[in-house]
């Protein structure tokens, strides 16, 4: 058997907005180091992602170093985000939950209103240890996360990537393929493994960390888009529902939630415990 290796790591700063792909990165409890702790939200104080923008993908944001971004997007000046002071919390909902953050300063809410076209503002998970419990029915006690969407961590195969553009292929739509990884904005990409032998993951180590297999990934219009140009087309979502349903969920990738702290390197061997 092949050995499994680390293929890519993905931190995103801002949700639904592009990252970057660092060689290394800690892990913290609640996911990777600085991945998904600021969020845009709208005048009611809803967190907003590429399903509602798709503009957001043509936004970009880099980490800095103790918390601290750096936003680029077309037609934009580079604007630079400290993370803000300790102040009133703002409640936001996030899938229909309410989790309290702290407001940026005002030239990040003016950069992405006058990007996005809308009134927004942007907003810092500033204690993620005590802000957001994972979703209880898949979670052990105490499991928090970030801003994403669920879980601490994504998974995805390059394996399951292949196999799913050749479906594609096959289908109805085969001009929209093959699709890249980043449609599925992944944290950590993995090398070496068979087309979808992720869906029973339930325990992992990358390197010296170790980690739990919580659920497969359900996933949304999001993957629909062109991280590159805002578009939208209709797969890979046609092509998961006829061939990777799993209950509810159109699934592709697997949701991980960190057993301890570590460190993630590209080039890590990956090993599954159970």
């Amino acid at each position: 058997m092949s050995k499994l290796h680390v293929q890519a790591l993905h931190v995103h700063p801002v949700k639904s907005v592009a990252g970057t792909a660092p060689d290394e990165v800690a892990v913290e409890p609640w996911g990777l180091s600085g991945d998904r702790r600021w969020a845009v939200i709208d005048p009611e104080g809803t967190v907003l992602t590429q399903r509602r923008h798709a503009r957001l993908a043509l936004a970009s944001a880099r980490p800095l170093g103790g918390g601290r971004i750096a936003l680029t997007a077309p037609g934009m000046a580079e604007l630079l985000v400290e993370v803000p002071d300790p102040g009133p919390l703002e409640p936001v909902s996030l899938f229909g939950k309410k989790v309290e953050t702290v407001v940026a300063a005002r030239a990040a809410a003016d950069w992405f209103s006058a990007f996005l076209g809308v009134p927004v503002r942007l907003v810092h998970l500033d204690d993620p240890a005590v802000r957001r419990p994972v979703d209880p029915d898949y979670a052990l006690p105490g499991e928090m996360v970030s801003l994403a969407d669920g879980y601490p961590l994504l998974l995805t195969t390059l394996a399951s990537l292949d196999a799913l553009n050749s479906l594609i292929a096959q289908g109805d739509h085969p001009e929209e393929g093959p699709l890249p990884m980043d449609r599925f904005r992944p944290n950590v990409v993995v090398s070496g493994a068979a087309a979808w032998a992720e869906d029973g993951w339930q325990r992992i180590a990358i390197g010296g960390t170790l980690l739990r297999g919580a659920r497969e990934c359900g996933r949304c219009v999001v993957t629909t888009t062109d991280q590159r140009t805002g578009e939208r087309g209709r797969e890979p979502l046609k092509t998961l529902a006829r061939h990777r349903r799993i209950g509810k969920s159109l699934a592709f990738g697997r949701l991980l939630v960190p057993l301890g702290p570590g460190m993630l390197h590209v080039g890590d061997e990956v090993r599954i415990l159970a």
